[in-house]
């Protein structure tokens, strides 16, 4: 490969990695953006282990801006479909194809999870206003709660974005990512995977949310780095960056 080929190929990288950093950072603002709104006028997520007729009641009386703030939600999980195929893409190989696969995978089912407060649930607290279909609405927001809350947006969520985040510390400590913020990476994707037995141990919630707390910071020091990567930038991992140090 000539020269030119090699710096056509850092220029590629440069600008895929800028992209990848652009859609993290977004990401992470929009989620922290979201879960603060929705926590202070919904009580979100708290609400959810409220009797039903109360979290539609409140959802009622805001109807509006919760639904737009969990459409922000769901455009913020959306976001870790092009930064998964991104990073994919710069990093590649098997390890690049997994990366895109496991990030379009958690976007999918965390959007599925999130656009029933979008899509369902303003029918349903409509529906239970009228005390023929009250008992019958309740029985349905409480079925795709458990079904596209719990077991698809919640569950399946914290494992792929668990499994997600692990894949690109990998793919990343090979080129610009230092060993010390490797090691939060891989600690907040624990603590978002315990959130998967948090119906056995409760305490399990408070790990998940301090790990999504911690990768939110992390996705934006992540997506700093992509964003100022070198000229000379390459996904390969002889490229050495930032905090790396020679062998």
């Amino acid at each position: 490969m000539t020269t030119l080929d090699h710096s056509r190929v850092h220029a590629s990288d440069r600008t895929t990695a800028r992209r990848a950093g652009a859609a993290l950072a977004l990401a992470s603002g929009l989620a922290i953006a979201g879960f603060t709104v929705l926590g202070s006028v919904f009580e979100y997520p708290q609400i959810l282990e409220e009797p039903t007729a109360d979290v539609l009641a409140l959802f009622r009386e805001h109807r509006s801006v919760v639904m737009a703030w969990f459409l922000v939600l769901a455009v913020s999980a959306a976001l870790m479909a092009p930064a998964g195929v991104w990073l994919g893409r710069i990093t590649g190989g098997r390890l690049g194809r997994w990366i895109a696969g496991v990030g379009i995978a958690a976007a999918t089912v965390q959007v599925v999870g999130l656009q029933r407060w979008v899509t369902l649930v303003p029918g349903i607290s409509e529906d239970a206003l009228d005390p023929t279909r009250r008992a019958s609405a309740e029985d349905r927001f409480e079925l795709w709660h458990i079904v596209l809350g719990k077991a698809i947006g919640e569950t399946l969520g914290y494992a792929l974005t668990a499994t997600f985040t692990v894949l690109v510390v990998v793919a990343l400590s090979r080129t610009i990512l230092p060993r010390w913020l490797a090691v939060v990476g891989v600690v907040a994707a624990g603590l978002i995977a315990t959130g998967v037995v948090v119906p056995l141990v409760e305490a399990a919630s408070l790990t998940n949310f301090a790990g999504y707390v911690v990768w939110c910071a992390w996705l934006l020091a992540v997506a700093f780095l992509l964003v100022r990567t070198p000229a000379d930038f390459s996904g390969s991992p002889t490229t050495r960056g930032p905090g790396s140090t020679s062998a």
